[in-house]
């Protein structure tokens, strides 16, 4: 956070972010807090002290523990990917060798486009969020890098035709 305005920041924020440990409970507060920080990520540190009625110095306090906690892992943009370019996105869902699941995940860190990546359970492994100029890259993306890794099995992609951000709930 920079002033009174909350800036981008890293990816991860915090001391704690990548650490699994015990959370401490949050209360209406820091509920609200965060849905109106995943509603405006700028807002300033007055405006959401004054819409959830505390002081600032208590917001700026709150904002700071969920920082340093990891329940706020950092602060973005959220993009129009085909005004930026990207006239292609599609999830890829990944079938990989048991136990492969850091090796993987590193590689696919490194592939350009690549948005998100869970490993989940069920039909596949992993499912990748990937985001391209069009669908030539997308097409080398998955058949010339991710087929060509030895820890992938095999991929299913399913194009992305509308992208809709859904905004937090109440």
């Amino acid at each position: 956070m920079r002033g009174e305005q909350m800036a981008n920041g890293p990816e991860e924020a915090g001391p704690h972010a990548g650490h699994r440990f015990p959370a401490r409970p949050l209360d209406a507060i820091d509920r609200d807090i965060l849905r109106l920080l995943r509603a405006d990520g700028r807002a300033s540190i007055r405006s959401v002290a004054e819409r959830v009625h505390v002081s600032r110095a208590n917001a700026y306090a709150r904002i700071n523990r969920l920082i340093d906690d990891g329940v706020i892992r950092g602060f973005s943009a959220r993009i129009d990917q085909e005004r930026a370019g990207h006239g292609a996105s599609a999830y890829i869902t990944l079938k990989i060798v048991q136990d492969s699941w850091r090796s993987v995940r590193e590689k696919l860190q490194e592939l350009p486009g690549a948005a998100h990546m869970a490993l989940v359970s069920g039909d596949f492994d992993v499912l990748l969020l990937v985001h391209t100029p069009d669908n030539r890259a997308l097409r080398d993306l998955v058949l010339t890098r991710i087929q060509s890794m030895p820890e992938v099995l095999s991929t299913r992609t399913l194009l992305v035709f509308e992208e809709t951000d859904l905004e937090p709930g109440p």
